[in-house]
């Protein structure tokens, strides 16, 4: 019998594990890793910006990507760490929906803008000559602000779709944050048609950047293959590799999660596979983007020779 009253109630968060001897350590570890998120991207945010020769559309968009893995993990971690702590670890029925909100709207805007940062490469090796012009400040700004209004109104639709769902019985969420298959699995509508209307509209939002990324490194991999000498083809391809890496990390754990069907939902191997793009992603990028750059190394030293001054 539906429970209509129960649609409201507060859920608990399982959490990464159930084990108490493993909740202090996996705090200890998971702030750690949160404070060299925190730290890393503003350090690449203001490096971008205290540096003239970084204002550029490449560096325009990774600062802003720095931005949205801040709030990205924002949305999840701090709540984890606390449950990790706590003994009750529950999270009320709107905050639950607020955080899957946020978490969608910022995860898709990083997807997006690795979809820009793409087409800012293949702009650069297959059309130099006419990259001022076709990355201009303005053109940069609208892909930002695409970005982020296409995100927010796929999270809003998510969030309003999830709404209308009742829960019974259970209100225990096998997961560390409100995602939306765990929560999905909790229901007693029929879900149905719901994960139809979820996988399609996933397919929607979160293909269209994959495959433009592919497209771009189709085209980048065809022009630079054309170049005579292999210090040139190297060069070119140089350029790619940071951004080509985080892509992959990016994009692995997400096509992992999410687009298989509710039947094939594993907790285990769901857990490790969100860890990677909610917490480990977002702590590598500023390392990706500054170990092997030199332009990022400068600004960088450049940021500490203010910092000591």
């Amino acid at each position: 019998i539906k429970n209509h009253s129960s649609s409201t109630s507060p859920f608990i968060l399982l959490g990464l594990s159930s084990n108490p001897q493993l909740q202090k350590p996996l705090f200890a570890i998971f702030l750690f890793m949160y404070l060299v998120t925190i730290v890393g991207n503003v350090l690449i945010i203001l490096a971008i910006h205290s540096d003239s020769r970084l204002h550029t559309p490449m560096y325009f968009f990774l600062s802003n990507l720095s931005f949205m893995d801040i709030c990205f993990t924002t949305v999840i971690v701090p709540k984890m760490l606390r449950n990790l702590l706590s003994d009750t670890k529950a999270i009320s029925y709107v905050g639950c929906l607020v955080q899957m909100y946020f978490f969608m709207a910022f995860g898709n805007t990083d997807s997006y803008l690795l979809a820009s940062m793409a087409i800012d490469r293949l702009v650069a090796i297959c059309n130099p000559f006419h990259y001022d012009v076709a990355m201009s400040p303005r053109r940069c700004l609208l892909m930002l602000l695409g970005s982020c209004t296409i995100s927010h109104l796929h999270a809003l639709f998510r969030v309003l779709l999830m709404s209308r769902l009742s829960f019974c019985a259970s209100h225990v969420i096998k997961h560390f944050f409100c995602d939306t298959q765990p929560v999905l699995k909790l229901s007693c509508s029929d879900t149905s048609s719901s994960q139809i209307v979820v996988m399609t509209e996933t397919l929607a939002v979160i293909v269209t950047p994959f495959l433009c990324i592919l497209f771009s490194y189709l085209r980048i991999i065809i022009t630079v293959l054309r170049i005579p000498s292999v210090a040139g083809k190297w060069k070119a391809f140089s350029t790619c590799g940071s951004h080509l890496t985080v892509v992959v990390l990016f994009y692995g754990s997400v096509i992992y999660v999410y687009f298989r069907p509710l039947s094939m939902y594993s907790v285990v191997k769901d857990r490790i596979a969100t860890v990677m793009y909610t917490v480990v992603t977002p702590m590598l990028n500023p390392f990706i983007y500054s170990l092997r750059n030199k332009d990022m190394k400068r600004g960088l030293r450049k940021l500490r020779d203010r910092i000591h001054l």
